[in-house]
């Protein structure tokens, strides 16, 4: 990445992050992945309770497996072997963990957090439940306002989640939103976060690498 495209996504974090600030989150920049997995363990209290969002960004950051060797008390989704009502359980009880960690689908840079989900289990536990919610982004999640954020949401994080997880869905096959009523669709409930209403309870840490979808 050269000097001048470097400058160019340093310079929307820092407005990103400013924005994030006066709605008050705590708010970190971070140069990669490693460091960010280095900052959420920092940023949990041993023998806590743990858990975490469906979220590119936290696999693909090594966070599962991290967690995994903390002193912690882990609300583990992935844990291999559950069956679909154990994972429930774990949905459920997220609720009242004390750390949730999580990505969100776009960011903008008046810090809103913009978010789709099949379920809801993962925005409703950003907006309340957990004690404090931990939210990890790469520099693409962040997009200017909250048109450019549907636009985000709809026509990139939704089509490829959907061939992650092999749904039958019309954007698996043309990568853009159909606005479809397939029994498979995973853009069932569209959350804006305008601000955080408890101080400090959402804690951002912005990275300037790309992660997650």
């Amino acid at each position: 990445m050269d000097k001048n495209t470097v400058w160019y996504i340093e310079k929307k974090l820092e407005r990103t992050k400013a924005a994030l600030v006066k709605k008050n989150y705590d708010v970190y920049i971070v140069e990669s992945k490693e460091e960010a997995l280095s900052k959420v363990i920092d940023l949990i209290e041993k023998g806590s309770t743990v858990s975490f969002g469906g979220s590119m960004t936290v696999i693909d950051s090594g966070m599962v497996e991290a967690l995994r060797k903390c002193d912690l008390n882990l609300l583990d989704r992935y844990k291999e072997g559950l069956t679909p009502d154990e994972i429930q359980k774990v949905f459920r009880d997220s609720f009242f963990a004390d750390y949730y960690i999580t990505s969100s689908n776009a960011i903008t840079e008046n810090g809103e957090l913009v978010n789709l989900d099949g379920t809801g289990n993962r925005a409703a536990a950003m907006i309340f439940g957990p004690k404090k919610v931990i939210i990890v982004a790469g520099y693409n999640k962040i997009v200017r306002d909250l048109n450019e954020a549907y636009n985000r949401v709809r026509n990139c994080a939704a089509p490829k989640n959907c061939k992650r997880l092999s749904r039958k869905t019309p954007c698996t096959e043309t990568g853009v939103c159909m606005d479809c009523s397939s029994g498979d669709r995973i853009c069932n409930y569209y959350v804006v976060t305008y601000r955080q209403n408890v101080k400090g309870r959402g804690i951002v840490i912005l990275v300037k690498e790309e992660l997650g979808y």
